[in-house]
Order: C-alpha cells, then sequence, then structure tokens
C-alpha cells in the first residue's frame, strides 16, 4: 500500500492521491467503478472503516466469480430527497432527542459527511394550461408542506454539514449533475491536501443518474444514508461487472430515451440485481453526456446497482458546459488521467463477469407500459400491445376486460368543450422527470416538434391534462432563449413546476367530469410521461394504462389524443385546412437540432441560475424554523413526530417466529409502491379514516410522500395501493386481507392491529422482484410496524432487502425452484 501512495500536482497545490495506474493493486482488472472503490479502500484503510484485508479481497477480484466477501465504502456525500430526506432528519432528531433523556450530549448525533436535501418531491400539478400554474402549484406547495418546511429549516441550521437546496430549484438527480457533483474532491489526510474520486449515496434509486458523468453512486434507503451520513461505511458484496459494449450511433428519429427504454429491456431481461454495469466501446463517442446521464437514470428499473459511463473528454466538456470553475475542471481532468480514470479510443478491452453488446445503429422509437419501465414496445407496435392489452389476463400485464366492455365509450362536456372518452383516451401527458428534462435534445426536439404542431394548426384535444415540470430552472432558460417556450405553452404545456410532479404520482386532480366518467364506465385511461417508472397505482389513481415516452414522443401522443394508434402510419391530427398531419412530418431535423442545442449548451443559462440557491425562491425564505440542537415535538402535530424506533428500547435478542400468520400473498413485482405508495390519500383507508379523527379535511390529506415524518400515518398506509392485488382475496385491489382462521375480510392495517392482539407474529409471501422501485425506506418501516416479522419470496430488489435487514425484517428467499404454489 505505501508503495503505491505518492504526490501529484494537478493544476497548482499539491494533493496526495493513491495512485492505481500501472499498479499490481490496480488490478481492479481495469474497470474503472473497481478502481473507485479500491482507491476509496486505499485512502481509508489505516482508519477503523477498512483494513489492508478489505483492500486485498478487492485486489483479488474475480471477473469470474467475485469472492462472496464484503468491502467496505466510503462515499464523499449524500444527497436527500424531501420524502425519504425529511424522515432521515427526523430520525436524528429523535437519536438527539434519545440521547439528552440518556443524560449524554445531543450535539453527538451530528453528521460527519456532508449532505445536500434538495426539496423536490412536494409540489403537485394543481394547476396546468395556464401562465400562472407555476405561481399558484408553489403556493399550494408551501401552504401544504409550510410545517414540513420549518422543520428542514431547523435541521440546517442544527446539522453543520447538512445544505438545504429549496423547492422550486429542480429535481435532486438533475441538480447534482449540472451543480453538486464535483469529479474529484478535495481533503485533509495527516495534515496534508488530498485529492480523491467524487462518489455519491442517495436516498433515491435514480442516484445513478450521476453514474453518466463518471461519478461512483447509488441508491440506498433512508437508514443507510443516516449511517453513512453518521461516518459509517457501507457494506457491500464484491460486485459482478457487466461490461456492455456500445457500437454504432443512433439513427434519425431515435432518442436517448429511446436507448434507456430498450436497455431496460434487456437488462432486466439478463438480470443485472446488484450487479454493476459499465459502459464501453468506441460507440461512446457518439453518446453525450446528457444521453448518459438519460441511460443512467434508469438503472434501478433494470435492477443494477450502477449504470457507469467513464470519464472521458465529453465529460470535461460537460463540467465545462455547466458553468464548473476552470480549475476544478482541470483538476478533475489531471487526477482521472493520472489515476487511469479516464477513457481513450485506444483503451484495451478488459476482462468483465460478461460482456454485452449494445448497437446504437438498431435503436428505434419505442414506449414502455402499460404497467413496468421494462416492458417496451415499439412505437410502430403501440396501438396494437395496448388493445391486445385490454383483454389479457392479470398476470399477463392485462387488464382482463370482459368481450362487452371493450368499446365502451362516453361523451362528456368539459370547460372547453365536448369530447369522447374510450378505452385508451389520454388523460393525462406529461413531460416531467429529471430522467428527460436533464437532456437538452429531446427537450428542444419536444419543442420544435410544437412548433411545427401549432403552425399547422393543431391543438391536444381538451379531456388530456398537459403539463410541463422540468427537472431545472436552466431547461426554462434555453427554451426561451430559443424561442420554444411559447409554442409548448399554446399546447397547453406551461411549466407547472419545478420537481417531480407526475413521475411519482404528483400528477393532481383530474377534471370531475373526466375522473367521474372514467370511474363510472370503468374505462383505461391512459397517461403518456417522460418519466421513469409506470408502476400500477403511481401515476394517477384514474389512470390504469401508463406509458413511458420521449418528451417530442409526448407531444405527439398529447395531439392524437389516445394511445389506440400506430403513429409510424396513422395521422396524428388534421391541420386548419383539414389535411392529415403525420408525425413525420413534425419531427426535427437534424439541422435544426444543431441549431437549437449550440444556444442550450451555453454555459451562461447554468451559471445565471445556480449563482445563488435562495434568491429565486423567496417563498423559502419567508419560512422560520425553530432554533436549537434539539426539536420541540408537538404532540398535535399531523406532519412531524417523533418516531417510535428509539423509545422504550429492549434488548431482547433474536427470537424464533412460531405460530405465524400470513398476513398478504403476493405474486411477482410487488414495488415499494405498492407497500407504501407516495401518492394521494384515500378518505376511507385507515390513514384517511385517522387523519378526518384529528379534524385534518381531506382537501388537506396532502400524499403519503409528505406525512412520512408521521409514523402513525404512514404505518396506516402500508400496503394501501390502491392498485396492489393480495392473492388472499383474489379478485380484490387495494389494501386488503383476511384475517385468519375466521377468513373475515379487513384492511391489512386492521387485520395486524388484531393480531397484535393475539400476539400472533405475521410473515409475507411473495413472488420474484419483491420491493421493486424506489428506495423508500418506509415501505420496510410500515411493514416492520405492522408486526411483520419476515418475508419470503423468490426474489427481492437490492434496497429494499437491505432496509428490511436493518428494521429487523428476515428477508428470505425461496431455493431455486421453490416457490408459494410448492409450498
Amino acid at each position: 500500500k505505501r508503495d503505491i501512495m505518492q504526490t501529484v500536482a494537478p493544476a497548482g497545490p499539491m494533493y496526495q492521491a493513491g495512485t492505481l495506474s500501472g499498479n499490481p493493486l490496480a488490478m481492479a482488472a481495469g474497470l474503472a467503478t473497481l478502481r473507485v472503490l479500491l482507491e476509496s479502500l486505499l485512502r481509508n484503510s489505516d482508519s477503523t472503516a477498512a483494513t489492508d484485508q478489505d483492500v486485498v479481497h478487492l485486489a483479488n477480484w474475480s471477473a469470474a466469480e467475485p469472492q462472496a466477501v464484503e468491502i467496505p465504502f466510503m462515499p464523499a456525500r449524500v444527497i436527500l430527497q424531501d420524502f425519504t430526506g425529511v424522515p432521515a432528519l427526523v430520525d436524528l432528531a429523535a437519536m438527539r432527542s434519545a440521547l439528552q433523556r440518556l443524560g449524554h450530549d445531543p450535539k453527538k448525533i451530528e453528521p460527519l459527511i456532508p449532505a445536500d436535501l434538495i426539496v423536490d418531491h412536494s409540489i403537485q400539478v394543481d394547476h396546468h394550461a395556464g401562465r400562472e400554474a407555476l405561481a399558484a402549484n408553489m403556493r399550494l406547495e408551501f401552504d401544504r408542506n409550510r410545517e414540513r418546511y420549518e422543520f428542514l429549516k431547523w435541521g440546517q441550521q442544527a446539522f453543520k454539514t447538512v445544505q438545504i437546496i429549496p423547492p422550486g430549484m429542480g429535481i435532486i438527480h438533475q441538480v447534482n449533475l449540472e451543480f453538486l457533483a464535483r469529479g474529484v474532491c478535495r481533503g485533509e489526510k495527516d495534515g496534508r491536501p488530498v485529492a480523491y474520486p467524487d462518489s455519491v449515496v442517495g436516498t433515491d434509486s435514480h442516484t445513478t443518474m450521476i453514474n453518466g458523468l463518471g461519478i461512483v453512486g447509488w441508491g440506498v434507503g433512508g437508514i443507510e444514508a443516516e449511517a453513512v451520513m453518521l461516518g459509517q461505511p457501507i457494506y457491500m458484496l464484491l460486485p459482478k461487472v457487466v461490461g456492455v459494449r456500445v457500437s454504432g450511433s443512433l439513427p434519425a428519429g431515435a432518442t436517448a430515451t429511446d436507448i434507456a427504454l430498450t436497455v431496460t429491456h434487456i437488462l432486466r431481461k439478463k438480470g443485472v440485481v446488484n450487479q454493476f454495469v459499465e459502459f464501453f466501446g468506441p460507440g461512446l463517442n457518439a453518446v453525450s453526456l446528457p444521453d448518459r446521464a438519460t441511460i443512467a437514470n434508469m438503472a434501478p428499473e433494470y435492477g443494477a446497482t450502477m449504470s457507469f459511463f467513464p470519464m472521458d473528454q465529453e465529460s470535461i466538456d460537460y463540467l465545462r458546459r455547466t458553468g464548473r470553475p476552470a480549475a476544478q475542471v482541470d483538476l478533475v481532468e489531471r487526477y482521472c488521467k493520472h489515476q487511469g480514470l479516464f477513457r481513450t479510443n485506444d483503451q484495451q478491452e478488459v476482462l468483465f463477469t460478461e460482456t454485452l453488446d449494445l448497437d446504437l445503429n438498431r435503436i428505434e422509437p419505442c414506449l414502455a407500459g402499460p404497467k413496468r419501465p421494462q416492458d417496451r414496445i415499439p412505437l410502430a407496435d403501440t396501438g396494437k400491445a395496448f388493445v391486445q392489452s385490454l383483454s389479457a389476463p392479470l398476470d399477463q400485464r392485462g387488464f382482463n376486460l370482459a368481450a362487452d366492455k371493450l368499446d365502451r365509450r362516453v361523451h362528456i362536456q368539459t370547460s372547453q368543450g365536448s369530447c369522447e372518452l374510450r378505452h385508451g383516451s389520454i388523460v393525462i401527458a406529461a413531460i416531467t422527470s429529471c430522467t428527460n428534462t436533464s437532456n437538452a435534445s429531446v427537450m428542444l426536439a419536444a419543442g420544435l416538434l410544437a412548433k411545427k404542431a401549432i403552425e399547422r394548426g393543431l391543438s391536444v384535444p381538451s379531456h388530456v391534462k398537459t403539463s410541463l415540470a422540468p427537472g431545472s430552472r436552466v431547461v426554462t432558460s434555453y427554451l426561451q432563449s430559443t424561442g420554444l417556450l411559447p409554442f409548448l405553452e399554446q399546447l397547453g404545456f406551461h411549466v407547472v413546476g419545478y420537481g417531480c410532479t407526475t413521475c411519482i404520482g404528483n400528477s393532481g386532480p383530474l377534471a370531475q367530469e373526466i375522473s367521474s366518467a372514467i370511474t363510472s364506465s370503468e374505462l383505461v385511461a391512459a397517461a403518456v410521461l417522460s418519466g421513469n417508472r409506470n408502476f400500477e397505482g403511481r401515476i394517477n389513481p384514474h389512470t390504469r394504462a401508463n406509458f413511458l415516452a420521449s418528451p417530442p414522443l409526448v407531444i405527439a401522443f398529447a395531439l392524437a389524443g389516445r394511445v389506440d394508434i400506430d403513429l409510424t402510419r396513422e395521422p396524428l391530427g388534421r391541420d386548419r385546412d383539414g389535411r392529415p398531419v403525420t408525425l413525420q412530418e413534425l419531427w426535427p431535423t437534424e439541422q435544426e437540432m444543431r441549431a437549437m442545442i449550440s444556444e442550450a449548451d451555453r454555459s451562461f443559462h447554468y451559471e445565471t441560475v445556480y449563482q445563488d440557491l435562495n434568491a429565486l425562491v423567496p417563498e423559502w425564505q419567508a419560512v422560520v424554523g425553530q432554533d436549537g440542537d434539539l426539536y420541540h415535538w408537538r404532540s398535535n402535530s399531523t406532519y412531524i413526530q417523533e418516531p417510535p424506533f428509539f423509545l422504550n428500547q429492549t434488548t431482547a435478542g433474536l427470537q424464533p417466529i412460531l405460530n405465524s400468520r400470513v398476513l398478504a400473498l403476493f405474486g411477482d413485482s410487488v414495488t415499494t409502491d405498492h407497500i407504501s405508495p407516495a401518492g394521494s390519500i384515500a378518505k376511507d383507508g385507515p390513514a384517511g379514516r385517522y387523519l378526518l379523527s384529528l379534524g385534518v379535511p381531506q382537501q388537506e390529506f396532502n400524499s403519503y410522500g409528505a406525512r412520512r415524518g408521521n409514523d402513525r400515518v404512514m404505518v396506516r398506509g402500508t400496503f394501501a395501493n390502491v392498485r396492489l392485488k393480495n392473492l388472499l382475496v383474489p379478485g380484490v385491489e387495494g389494501g386488503v386481507t383476511l384475517h385468519l382462521p375466521d377468513g373475515e375480510r379487513m384492511w391489512i392495517y386492521d387485520a395486524a392491529l388484531r393480531y397484535r392482539q393475539e400476539e400472533i407474529p405475521l410473515i409475507i409471501l411473495a413472488g420474484k422482484e419483491y420491493g421493486t422501485g424506489s428506495s423508500r425506506d418506509w415501505a420496510a418501516k410500515g411493514t416492520r410496524l405492522l408486526g411483520v416479522r419476515a418475508v419470503i419470496a423468490e426474489s427481492f430488489e437490492r434496497i429494499h432487502r437491505s432496509n428490511l435487514v436493518h428494521m429487523g425484517v428476515l428477508p428470505l428467499q425461496f431455493r431455486p425452484g421453490e416457490c408459494i404454489q410448492t409450498l
């Protein structure tokens, strides 16, 4: 180890760095991802966090079959969003309260690792299709969430290393990509300045987006993030590393979104859960940094821990384009080249656990849906696939409609005129999510398509709720400077907020006449969005079919007003002269795109937006929080309560699980959205009834995500997703179960209470991919508070499995060939 520590001088000060290039320990077989892990171990191996033996384990990594040993990882920083960040800060506040009760100094609970909390999950699309929408939605956001925001203000002053980036600035991963990420960090070791690779973990599964910039990072649960903030490493098994050899270039008409959806389909089918994915090959020269970030963003959808693109000249150019200081960019370039972390065209191929090929020449326009992001559909097949899904069985991702219900239609009167709704009618069209709004090429394509549509006299049908929610204010800046924003607005795509909105289920209410018609006629209405997830019940309670698509395709489908259409052959509308207009006629040319991208790539946009994080949001400056080291809990609060995890602690030790009952029985692909929904709270469910009993009117329920600082609401909302399918109650959707052995049907929460009174431990049985989706730790916390002691499934997603372990719930896996049916 001593032999590979040397001094390097990158552009100015002397920085100590663990040199990897050309050293035997750099085995890491040349893999960029493992090199970064190795550097972390070397730098920390003289501490209590890591040992020389950990270095040896990683140095002996085998591509064929990595050893089943754990190594620690010490990330440089932590990022959080407010739905997961508020409960994390609530836990830290509760730890301080517990320490004080024990007679210790509460300030001993102090994060040692820098943490940025970006408030992006709370804004909802209540207002849309008007220039007042942004201001109106932000006003409602601050009214609904004032207590939470006051708590965050307390947290920022109580914890020295916590920075809050206020609401209205953008989405966590886009802000991380455009502003927070450093590429290389600076610190001090043994009294000398040290340079080391930037790395991050985040309380959001799409933290992997930063892998597109050559930075190691992934999503973790809130409990793991709290441990990292307090100076503890993350422990992980030596990973398998799958290489994806990229060749060719993207054909005309295809977008980065199409690459991401194709990769998601391929890798989910291949099976890369708990594995690193590393992209390499000559085709990377044709993949821009924003395109890489789009692909990396969706790593959770295909199950990978990371989806990594090594640092190269495109990465350096992006740092410059986004206004990073010149000295910092120079340090990143020199450091990465010195450490062998810089990709070049003449780089030799290395040995991966497995190597796959991705030919960009074969990418074609596509969507994913109607229920899962890995279910890719070529654009030409979308209409046919949707029609087939109407009658397909539920276990084949269909809607199981009877033949006499397939042709239902209903005429309604809206504020903009009369219209017809039927199966496949689009009622939500949303340009949303950091996955795509971070990518100027697809945003400009959407703007150009809107411009051509307006010039032909096209409009969006009145039953479509349109919205534009950029992942940062930079997007609005370049859409204004290119002159494209007015055309988007003329189609109803006004900016509704700078946050996650529709992608996480904050799509807001549909017009009453539309939602009533959908419900009464049992229509399979559709949403088309540029998001990264479309799980059942996530986007909106009234959209049973949800399709992921690129921003320009969102515009195209909004114009068509329905998903049962082949946009490669059928016109999406008629112009003012009655002539059919096809998608091909509206699609931007390469020349048009190049002219717009040169304007969007100016560093001016980034420097202007990020020069003062608070100045653009005066509403945040007006929020006043508590002062002091301790948070003063309010017994009447419905948003922030001291959690029970540090109250009345016992040390009874491990106890056997005897005579347990099955609380719920699930099939495959039960997501964390199913387990702990983030969206609206139903008034007739346990959580809604509880809030009503406290005098909270339904219009002030807010969302489950906003209530995560209150365990009393969240435990009642566990397994409350309206599309949950508990096989103990076949044919019924929602959070209900059978109490055994009497067979009485009731809410899952009510059944758990009765079992607790009967002193009966609980288990859950499930199929494959249990816990896919968001990193939300409340999916594990709620499970534990219901009294569940173990979950037995055919397979688990990485983050949820870890969260269950941290909450003391056993994640047990069936042996290969065994499942619920074989019991």
